[in-house]
């Protein structure tokens, strides 16, 4: 969410912060109408503040000559008349101010985060720059099978049977395929907590209305959850929503900064604006695991941890010697609350592209406004913390991935040496 106070100033440089914003929207390919309203608005609920203010003095003074004139046995019918009349007025301009602020705040709600100076500018991911590239793409003497096909002929997934008990974008995993997705999670968590300091956490697998709004998915986004009917309870498309809100309304100790956790949870998303794009396989499923990463820091660290977390998701790709590349978003191609955002995107052979697995995201103090969370120094004022999270990964696709890069003409696929331990030895899927 967007410091309205903040809006108001100017930078060091004499620049308006307004202005600033403004054209960060432009950047992004945003309207500016929203802003634009916010700040006409803000500007009337001052006024009416102001007015309100004004009214009350003047009914306080009035109060107090009404006092004096029975003391003095004096009429003061018509002093109580008026101060009636300015009383019904503050009543009136203050509930103005309120209903003005509210809309402020409801304005306010649906206006993205402003790019960090050092996202490209540009208009779709075709502007999005490669930061690095990890490993050759992997090739074949014999035309590789897409996951699809491989998990069909090794009798390891089963899209038509679940179609049959579900419906679209759902999938069984059965026999080594299960084996590999719980093996990948253990992986994963495994080497977030011991190797980078995460701490553990299986946060709930539903949320409240609140907990959506705090990370920026409502009210903007609310079409892409699944919800309860009959309660405020909805499928998290994340564990991204739990785990922020784990301090929703909280003020931290600057000591315990930064706080960062990694979650496992399967995921739940509608697909809502996602008709006729990767409707064949694992890649975009209703339903799917996932690794989070999340992470609470100081404003002044929050880059610093972005480029960790990043590594961090990066050296799973490596331990499973997956060949991925690194993506800078440009403004145009990010995510709704996001600073800056890389991406990774691993090499899937079957359809001879890269793919994105993982979205490492910084959102600055964005979400934290939102969902109130802050943290104090020593003797010093509450400041609102910075959020960071990405996947690390999503397990569908790392599984879509080690069946495509791995398989072999045969038809059988090898399994990581880092993940064999995690299936008993197993060194193969055939």
């Amino acid at each position: 969410m967007i410091d309205i106070k903040l809006l108001e100033k100017k930078a060091e440089n004499g620049t308006s912060y307004f202005d600033e914003y403004k054209q960060g929207l432009i950047n992004r390919g945003a309207s500016t109408d929203v802003l634009e309203q916010i700040m006409e608005l803000n500007k009337k609920r001052k006024e009416l503040i102001t007015q309100a203010e004004t009214a009350k003095a003047n009914q306080n003074k009035l109060s107090g000559e009404i006092g004096k004139l029975k003391r003095e046995g004096k009429d003061a019918s018509a002093i109580l008349a008026e101060v009636d009349t300015l009383k019904t007025q503050v009543k009136e301009l203050e509930a103005k101010a309120a209903e003005a602020d509210q809309q402020v705040y409801n304005l306010a709600l649906i206006i993205p985060n402003k790019p960090n100076a050092s996202v490209p500018v540009g208009s779709s991911e075709k502007e999005n720059k490669v930061l690095k590239t990890w490993g050759e793409p992997t090739k074949f003497s014999f035309k590789p099978k897409e996951h699809w096909e491989l998990g069909e002929s090794l009798n390891i997934i089963d899209f038509e049977r679940a179609g049959k008990t579900t419906g679209t974008r759902f999938a069984f995993l059965k026999g080594a395929a299960a084996q590999m997705e719980r093996a990948l999670i253990q992986f994963m968590m495994d080497m977030h907590s011991t190797r980078h300091g995460y701490t553990e956490m299986i946060p709930p697998f539903m949320v409240n209305s609140n907990s959506l709004l705090g990370t920026g998915n409502f009210p903007k986004f609310k079409e892409d959850v699944f919800h309860l009917e009959g309660s405020d309870l909805y499928l998290i498309p994340t564990a991204e929503v739990p785990v922020t809100n784990y301090f929703n309304n909280e003020i931290l100790d600057e000591k315990d900064l930064p706080a960062s956790f990694c979650a496992y949870s399967p995921c739940f998303r509608s697909e809502a604006g996602s008709a006729g794009r990767d409707t064949k396989g694992l890649i975009r499923q209703h339903q799917f695991d996932k690794v989070e990463l999340m992470t609470f820091c100081h404003p002044d660290k929050s880059y610093e941890v972005h480029e960790a977390l990043t590594s961090h998701a990066e050296q799973v790709l490596m331990d499973l010697e997956l060949p991925f590349r690194r993506m800078l978003l440009c403004t145009g191609d990010m995510g709704f609350g996001s600073a800056k955002t890389h991406d990774l995107e691993v090499w899937l052979p079957g359809q001879n592209t890269y793919r994105e697995i993982s979205s490492c995201s910084n959102f600055e103090d964005f979400q934290a406004r939102r969902a109130n969370i802050r943290f104090r120094s020593a003797g010093g004022k509450p400041q609102f913390v910075h959020t960071l999270n990405g996947s690390a990964l999503a397990v569908g696709r790392t599984l879509v991935a080690i069946l495509e890069n791995n398989q072999r003409e045969d038809g059988s696929v090898a399994i990581p040496k880092a993940l064999q331990p995690y299936m008993g030895g197993r060194q193969e899927i055939r």
